[in-house]
């Protein structure tokens, strides 16, 4: 397991404007990845500041790839599914796990959540986002994992110690990845989350019904607001909450660019990480003396 100072989850303006100056300031740095992100689909950029031609956003991630690895920052892909802090951060990723002083989710703009009727009504009333924040509250009960990919795989594997069943929904998707012989999986489109002031159960579009006592969301990819909930920082809806110096409430934790909302341009995002990396700069040093 390698240890750095400063750890940034997403590799687009934000994160990799915040690794130029960490690692300016001699700070051991990696930028982790999932893939090139959404600005890469950008086939013309020419609202950027210093662009006497438009330039596509897979040229611009990849020129600031180039500086961020030529000041000695790291770069890898991964997907990381877990957040964690014992005298310093652990990232659990799917191809391995990493430890840093200070983290900065730059994760992009929030994922939207499945529109199915009944999940956002129960969001907090057997709805969830957090696996291993919530599955205590469902010890022996039967839980559903609505998911796909290897998010939703790793949802399960802290749930299943717990609760007393636990199965998969894909919502009419292929299933991706692999799961453990004991959870039943389930691949019919839902046509409703119901219950009355509480998670009872699922409909499917075919008319069949499940019995559930709780439904943990596990789309795509664990988004930023994600990874900040299971660490306990603070979010609003789909974005992160942070303070004037781009802090979360978690000492050390920091969020910048889309993640924390407001206007979704580069120039914002870049600004932001660039003050995120000044206030990291300062918690890894005061740490250190």
């Amino acid at each position: 397991m390698k240890a750095y100072d400063v750890i940034i989850v997403g590799n687009g303006p934000a994160g990799l404007s915040a690794a130029l100056y960490t690692s300016r300031a001699n700070l051991k740095t990696l930028v982790i990845g999932k893939d090139d992100g959404a600005l890469t689909k950008a086939d013309r950029i020419e609202n950027y500041f210093g662009m006497a031609e438009p330039v596509s956003g897979c040229e611009l991630v990849e020129n600031s790839k180039k500086q961020v690895k030529s000041l000695g920052a790291e770069l890898t892909e991964d997907e990381i599914f877990q957040v964690s802090w014992n005298s310093g951060f652990t990232l659990e990723g799917r191809k391995d796990t990493y430890q840093a002083k200070a983290v900065l989710l730059a994760t992009g703009s929030a994922r939207k959540s499945a529109k199915i009727p009944g999940l956002s009504e129960l969001e907090g009333r057997g709805v969830s986002y957090c696996a291993i924040c919530d599955a205590f509250f469902y010890r022996g009960r039967k839980v559903g994992v609505l998911g796909n990919e290897d998010y939703a795989a790793h949802e399960l594997s802290q749930l299943l110690p717990v609760v007393g069943e636990a199965v998969l929904l894909t919502d009419g998707k292929p299933l991706n990845t692999s799961v453990p012989e004991q959870v039943q999986v389930l691949e019919q489109k839902l046509a409703s989350v119901d219950g009355t002031g509480q998670v009872e159960g699922v409909t499917f579009k075919d008319g069949g019904k499940l019995d559930l006592d709780g439904l943990f969301v596990a789309l795509g990819s664990a988004g930023g607001a994600e990874l900040a909930r299971k660490i306990g920082a603070m979010t609003e809806g789909r974005n992160i909450r942070v303070d004037e110096d781009m802090a979360t409430n978690v000492p050390g934790l920091y969020a910048a660019g889309d993640c924390t909302g407001g206007l979704l341009q580069i120039s914002k995002a870049v600004g932001e990480g660039a003050k995120a990396a000044m206030s990291m700069i300062k918690f890894v040093r005061a740490r250190k003396n």
